[in-house]
Protein backbone atom coordinates (compact mmCIF):
# COMPACT_ATOMS: atom_id res chain seq x y z
CA UNK A 1 0.00 0.00 0.00
CA UNK A 2 1.66 3.47 -0.62
CA UNK A 3 3.23 5.35 2.33
CA UNK A 4 1.26 8.66 0.70
CA UNK A 5 -2.09 9.36 -0.95
CA UNK A 6 -2.18 12.07 -3.09
CA UNK A 7 -4.55 15.41 -1.82
CA UNK A 8 -6.37 17.53 -3.64
CA UNK A 9 -3.04 20.04 -2.17
CA UNK A 10 -0.80 17.98 -3.92
CA UNK A 11 -2.65 18.36 -7.20
CA UNK A 12 -3.14 21.33 -7.73
CA UNK A 13 0.72 22.11 -6.83
CA UNK A 14 1.18 19.82 -9.58
CA UNK A 15 -1.09 21.43 -12.00
CA UNK A 16 0.74 24.70 -10.73
CA UNK A 17 4.14 23.29 -11.59
CA UNK A 18 3.06 22.23 -15.36
CA UNK A 19 1.40 25.59 -15.88
CA UNK A 20 5.06 27.45 -14.78
CA UNK A 21 7.02 24.89 -16.85
CA UNK A 22 4.61 25.48 -20.23
CA UNK A 23 5.23 29.31 -19.36
CA UNK A 24 8.64 29.21 -19.35
CA UNK A 25 8.82 27.05 -22.13
CA UNK A 26 6.46 29.62 -24.45
CA UNK A 27 8.78 32.20 -22.77
CA UNK A 28 11.85 30.38 -24.08
CA UNK A 29 10.28 30.08 -27.51
CA UNK A 30 9.87 34.05 -27.85
CA UNK A 31 12.97 34.71 -26.70
CA UNK A 32 14.45 32.49 -29.64
CA UNK A 33 12.04 34.02 -31.94
CA UNK A 34 13.66 37.77 -31.24
CA UNK A 35 16.78 36.59 -31.60
CA UNK A 36 16.29 35.21 -34.36
CA UNK A 37 14.60 38.64 -35.84
CA UNK A 38 17.69 40.77 -34.55
CA UNK A 39 19.81 38.21 -36.20
CA UNK A 40 18.16 38.75 -39.09
CA UNK A 41 17.59 42.54 -38.67
CA UNK A 42 21.94 43.05 -38.48
CA UNK A 43 22.15 41.11 -41.25
CA UNK A 44 19.77 42.71 -44.06
CA UNK A 45 21.34 46.01 -42.41
CA UNK A 46 19.39 48.10 -44.99
CA UNK A 47 16.04 47.13 -43.49
CA UNK A 48 16.90 49.06 -40.12
CA UNK A 49 14.99 52.14 -41.22
CA UNK A 50 18.06 54.05 -38.90
CA UNK A 51 21.10 52.20 -40.73
CA UNK A 52 19.21 53.12 -44.20
CA UNK A 53 18.93 56.81 -43.53
CA UNK A 54 22.37 56.71 -41.84
CA UNK A 55 23.65 55.20 -44.93
CA UNK A 56 22.03 58.21 -47.02
CA UNK A 57 22.54 61.08 -45.71
CA UNK A 58 26.47 59.49 -45.73
CA UNK A 59 26.03 58.90 -49.81
CA UNK A 60 24.79 62.16 -49.73
CA UNK A 61 27.58 63.67 -48.15
CA UNK A 62 30.04 62.10 -49.79
CA UNK A 63 28.79 62.72 -53.39
CA UNK A 64 28.33 66.45 -52.19
CA UNK A 65 32.42 66.08 -51.11
CA UNK A 66 33.27 64.33 -54.42
CA UNK A 67 31.37 67.04 -56.23
CA UNK A 68 33.33 69.95 -54.50
CA UNK A 69 36.42 68.37 -55.37
CA UNK A 70 35.85 67.60 -58.89
CA UNK A 71 34.34 71.63 -59.15
CA UNK A 72 37.69 72.99 -57.91
CA UNK A 73 39.51 70.47 -59.78
CA UNK A 74 37.86 72.18 -62.78
CA UNK A 75 38.86 75.24 -61.80
CA UNK A 76 42.73 74.67 -60.94
CA UNK A 77 43.26 73.36 -64.30
CA UNK A 78 41.27 75.85 -65.97
CA UNK A 79 43.95 78.33 -64.33
CA UNK A 80 46.71 76.28 -65.10
CA UNK A 81 45.43 76.29 -68.72
CA UNK A 82 45.14 80.44 -69.03
CA UNK A 83 48.63 80.33 -67.10
CA UNK A 84 49.91 78.05 -69.67
CA UNK A 85 48.18 80.16 -72.27
CA UNK A 86 49.47 83.65 -71.65
CA UNK A 87 53.22 82.16 -70.85
CA UNK A 88 53.05 81.41 -74.36
CA UNK A 89 51.72 84.43 -76.09
CA UNK A 90 54.15 86.75 -73.95
CA UNK A 91 56.86 83.77 -75.08
CA UNK A 92 55.74 84.32 -78.93
CA UNK A 93 55.48 88.27 -78.78
CA UNK A 94 59.12 88.35 -76.93
CA UNK A 95 60.25 86.13 -79.72
CA UNK A 96 58.86 88.05 -82.73
CA UNK A 97 59.82 91.65 -81.05
CA UNK A 98 63.19 90.25 -80.62
CA UNK A 99 63.17 88.96 -84.50
CA UNK A 100 61.88 92.00 -85.56
CA UNK A 101 64.59 94.60 -83.55
CA UNK A 102 67.66 91.83 -84.48
CA UNK A 103 66.13 92.29 -88.25
CA UNK A 104 66.36 96.37 -87.99
CA UNK A 105 69.47 96.13 -86.21
CA UNK A 106 70.96 94.23 -89.34
CA UNK A 107 69.70 96.52 -91.94
CA UNK A 108 71.14 100.12 -90.20
CA UNK A 109 74.45 97.89 -89.68
CA UNK A 110 74.61 96.99 -93.12
CA UNK A 111 73.60 100.14 -94.57
CA UNK A 112 76.35 101.96 -92.64
CA UNK A 113 78.71 99.40 -93.78
CA UNK A 114 77.86 100.24 -97.68
CA UNK A 115 77.78 103.97 -96.51
CA UNK A 116 81.35 103.68 -95.39
CA UNK A 117 82.65 101.74 -98.13
CA UNK A 118 81.14 103.83 -100.59
CA UNK A 119 82.61 107.11 -98.58
CA UNK A 120 86.26 105.46 -98.53
CA UNK A 121 86.76 103.97 -102.60
CA UNK A 122 87.72 106.96 -104.61
CA UNK A 123 89.05 107.01 -108.24
CA UNK A 124 90.55 110.25 -109.55
CA UNK A 125 89.79 108.95 -112.89
CA UNK A 126 86.06 108.31 -112.15
CA UNK A 127 85.80 111.05 -109.31
CA UNK A 128 82.73 113.01 -110.21
CA UNK A 129 80.58 109.55 -109.81
CA UNK A 130 82.22 108.37 -107.00
CA UNK A 131 81.26 111.85 -105.23
CA UNK A 132 77.54 110.96 -106.56
CA UNK A 133 77.33 107.81 -105.06
CA UNK A 134 78.35 109.37 -101.85
CA UNK A 135 75.74 111.25 -102.04
CA UNK A 136 73.40 109.13 -102.89
CA UNK A 137 73.92 107.15 -99.72
CA UNK A 138 73.44 109.75 -97.47
CA UNK A 139 70.28 112.33 -96.43
CA UNK A 140 70.24 115.03 -94.04
CA UNK A 141 72.94 116.94 -92.62
CA UNK A 142 75.50 114.87 -93.97
CA UNK A 143 74.47 114.63 -97.62
CA UNK A 144 73.96 118.88 -97.77
CA UNK A 145 77.80 119.88 -95.79
CA UNK A 146 79.34 116.92 -98.68
CA UNK A 147 77.67 118.67 -101.52
CA UNK A 148 78.13 121.86 -100.66
CA UNK A 149 82.21 120.65 -101.05
CA UNK A 150 81.71 117.75 -103.58
CA UNK A 151 83.20 119.70 -106.18
CA UNK A 152 86.26 120.66 -103.84
CA UNK A 153 86.28 117.47 -103.33
CA UNK A 154 86.75 115.98 -106.63
CA UNK A 155 89.47 118.90 -107.30
CA UNK A 156 91.93 117.80 -104.83
CA UNK A 157 91.13 113.84 -105.88
CA UNK A 158 92.01 114.25 -109.22
CA UNK A 159 94.79 116.86 -108.33
CA UNK A 160 96.12 114.35 -106.07
CA UNK A 161 95.98 111.04 -108.47
CA UNK A 162 94.27 109.78 -105.46
CA UNK A 163 92.77 105.80 -105.30
CA UNK A 164 91.65 104.75 -102.42
CA UNK A 165 89.93 101.30 -101.81
CA UNK A 166 87.77 101.13 -98.25
CA UNK A 167 86.81 97.73 -96.29
CA UNK A 168 84.95 97.79 -93.45
CA UNK A 169 86.39 95.43 -90.64
CA UNK A 170 84.37 95.80 -87.80
CA UNK A 171 80.62 97.28 -87.08
CA UNK A 172 78.17 96.86 -84.31
CA UNK A 173 74.82 99.12 -83.90
CA UNK A 174 75.52 101.57 -80.65
CA UNK A 175 71.66 102.29 -80.77
CA UNK A 176 68.57 102.29 -82.31
CA UNK A 177 64.99 103.37 -82.57
CA UNK A 178 62.56 102.78 -85.20
CA UNK A 179 63.97 105.01 -87.62
CA UNK A 180 67.33 105.54 -87.36
CA UNK A 181 70.50 104.08 -85.49
CA UNK A 182 74.03 105.02 -84.56
CA UNK A 183 76.25 102.32 -85.84
CA UNK A 184 80.12 102.00 -85.10
CA UNK A 185 82.17 101.12 -87.83
CA UNK A 186 85.91 100.36 -88.18
CA UNK A 187 86.95 100.68 -91.32
CA UNK A 188 90.39 100.74 -93.91
CA UNK A 189 91.10 101.88 -96.95
CA UNK A 190 94.53 101.27 -98.93
CA UNK A 191 95.53 104.38 -100.66
CA UNK A 192 97.56 105.42 -103.87
CA UNK A 193 98.37 108.89 -104.16
CA UNK A 194 101.64 110.76 -106.28
CA UNK A 195 102.72 111.69 -103.71
CA UNK A 196 104.52 108.19 -103.33
CA UNK A 197 101.56 106.29 -101.34
CA UNK A 198 101.13 102.90 -103.06
CA UNK A 199 98.50 100.68 -101.19
CA UNK A 200 99.35 102.36 -98.00
CA UNK A 201 96.78 101.41 -95.51
CA UNK A 202 94.68 104.02 -93.42
CA UNK A 203 92.37 102.60 -90.40
CA UNK A 204 88.86 104.76 -89.40
CA UNK A 205 87.37 104.55 -86.62
CA UNK A 206 83.33 106.38 -87.86
CA UNK A 207 80.39 106.68 -85.87
CA UNK A 208 77.87 106.75 -88.52
CA UNK A 209 74.54 107.99 -88.14
CA UNK A 210 71.82 106.23 -90.50
CA UNK A 211 68.36 106.97 -91.17
CA UNK A 212 65.62 105.96 -92.80
CA UNK A 213 64.60 108.05 -96.06
CA UNK A 214 61.70 107.10 -97.41
CA UNK A 215 61.95 102.97 -98.34
CA UNK A 216 66.00 103.03 -98.05
CA UNK A 217 68.48 103.59 -95.22
CA UNK A 218 71.00 106.23 -95.68
CA UNK A 219 73.54 107.88 -93.83
CA UNK A 220 73.04 110.80 -91.94
CA UNK A 221 75.69 111.76 -90.30
CA UNK A 222 79.79 110.84 -89.62
CA UNK A 223 82.12 111.02 -87.17
CA UNK A 224 85.66 110.15 -86.87
CA UNK A 225 85.88 108.58 -83.51
CA UNK A 226 89.48 108.89 -81.63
Amino acid sequence: MPDHVPSSTDAESLLLAAEEAEAEAVAAEARARAARLRLQARTAGSDDPEETTEAESTGTGSTRSGSRRRALAAVAASVAICTAVAACAYMLWHHAEAGDRDRRAAEFEAAARQGVVTLTTLDFDDADADVQRVLDNSTGEFHDDFRNRAQDFVDVIERSNVATQGTVDAAAVESMTDDSAVVLVAATSKVTNAAGADQEPRVWRLSVTVTRDGDQLKMSKVEFVP
